[in-house]
């Protein structure tokens, strides 16, 4: 299974009075990431997936530790969970890169169910079976493998 990274910059202006990364903020970094991946990582060269719209039905998410500002990025890991007929969930953690020492420090777990919607229509849509085959390479291997501890996952 493979999962998405993308490197997330703190701004000075994501913390709140008590000195760390406010607990809004984190909705922000989670959604540059899925941007990052269903639409700049869309398969095919001029592909049309997931260009068409998608709506945001849920959020969950688990703070673990604050996180205070930085000038080196925060990293967010994301993954698929689910995969339905006209919904996907996207699991994420945002954390300090691994290292030898070990893993990083995690500051978030979330998830998202995301819905492919025709704008418009005013309707959700199915997912496609190029968006589907996309999709599919973020699942894990074995079910329930990377779920623990994320709010809200569930495997096809």
């Amino acid at each position: 299974m493979a999962r998405h990274l993308y490197r997330c910059p703190l701004r000075w202006s994501d913390m709140d009075a008590f000195g760390h990364v406010n607990n809004v903020v984190f909705l922000r970094y989670l959604e540059e990431a899925r941007i990052d991946f269903m639409f700049r990582l869309a398969p095919g060269n001029g592909s049309k997936s997931f260009s068409g719209g998608s709506v945001v039905a849920r959020h969950e998410i688990d703070y673990k530790r604050p996180l205070v500002h930085r000038h080196e990025p925060v990293l967010v890991e994301s993954w698929v969970t689910g995969i339905r007929g006209a919904s996907l969930t996207i699991a994420y953690e945002v954390k300090d890169p691994d290292t030898e020492e070990g893993p990083g420090t995690v500051y978030v777990r979330a998830s998202t169910v995301v819905v492919p919607y025709d704008f418009r229509t005013q309707r959700p849509r199915r997912i496609t079976d190029e968006e589907r085959h996309f999709l599919q390479k973020y699942l894990p291997e074995e079910p329930g493998a990377e779920e623990a501890g994320v709010p809200g996952a569930r495997t096809a």
